[in-house]
This record gives C-alpha cells, sequence and structure tokens, in this order.
C-alpha cells in the first residue's frame, strides 16, 4: 500500500473522516503491552458516544488488561470494516476512570452479562482512550472492484490504487 495520497486535507477534515469511519464500529481490537513487553490485543466494545479524541471501555477491574495498562499506558485500538474497505488504527494514551456518571451516560442493558450489578457493580470500571495519531485506509470500491483492480495490477504490473491513506496528529 502506498504510504500517503498526494493531497493531505487539513486536520479538521482528517479528524471528521476518522469520525466519519469508526462511528458505526461496535467492536474493535484493543491493544495493549503486558509485563514481558508482549503485544496483546482482544476485542472491545466501543461506546457509542460521539467521537471527540476521547474512546470510552468498560472494562472489570480484575482483568489482566486492567495491570497491563497501569504499567505501559500506550495502546492501539484497530478497527475494520472489510465490507466497505475502511480499516483504521489508533495509537493512544489509556487512563483508568472510576466515574459512575459517566458509567451511567455510556450503559447499555447487554453489559449485565459482565457486570450482573449494573453501573454498580463493584468490578466495573471505564478506560479512557485519548486518541494521539491515526492512521486510515479507505477504499472507495467494494471488495469486488478492490479484488478486481489487484488483480489487474498483477496481469499489468502496475500498483493497485488502495485508496485514501492519511496519517493524523491530534
Amino acid at each position: 500500500m502506498a504510504q500517503t495520497t498526494a493531497h493531505t486535507p487539513p486536520r479538521e477534515e482528517a479528524i471528521a473522516k476518522l469520525r466519519e469511519l469508526i462511528r458505526g464500529a461496535q467492536y474493535c481490537m484493543f491493544g495493549t503491552v503486558d509485563s514481558e513487553g508482549n503485544l496483546r490485543s482482544r476485542p472491545m466494545a466501543v461506546q457509542q458516544t460521539e467521537y471527540d479524541g476521547d474512546l470510552w471501555f468498560f472494562t472489570g477491574k480484575s482483568t489482566g488488561k486492567i495491570i497491563e495498562i497501569r504499567n505501559q499506558d500506550r495502546v492501539n485500538l484497530s478497527f475494520s470494516n472489510a465490507d466497505d474497505q475502511e480499516y483504521v488504527s489508533i495509537s493512544g494514551t489509556a487512563e483508568l476512570v472510576d466515574d459512575r456518571d459517566k458509567a451511567k451516560e455510556l450503559w447499555n442493558p447487554f453489559y449485565r452479562a459482565w457486570f450482573p450489578q449494573g453501573v454498580d457493580d463493584p468490578d466495573l470500571t471505564l478506560i479512557r482512550v485519548r486518541v494521539d495519531r491515526a492512521e486510515y485506509w479507505d477504499s472507495p470500491s467494494s471488495a469486488v472492484v478492490h479484488l478486481f483492480g489487484v488483480v489487474k495490477a498483477m496481469v499489468t504490473g502496475k500498483p493497485a490504487n488502495p485508496g485514501d491513506h492519511q496519517k493524523i496528529e491530534m
């Protein structure tokens, strides 16, 4: 894939594009660093709020990721929408937040499966990820058109057009 496109949009445009790309995401892969320096990722539900530079997650205080975040607060979030050929990688700083009002604001009854006592569950805490930088790839074509472009590139020897690719510094 190409590193960047010829046109780099203004920061506001890029952030709006990032907001658009992650708006409908229900889940992402949440990556941390364990005590031995290994990268670990797990699927996490993204709380549906208007993206303002922070992303929110519910988690249990007794989970391994809490220890990992306390030891190394740098995290990576990966989003994928393969149907529309949209991919986002976000780097940021994770912070553990015990805020019952914020938990109530973000709460979804679905989470009772993990927190039977609701927002008052003693194991419940929030993770706020303050986004530092992001990178996205957005191919305007369907998967079939994208595949045709790859095959055409293989036959002609000319590079395939991966679509829009941007790096955003927050």
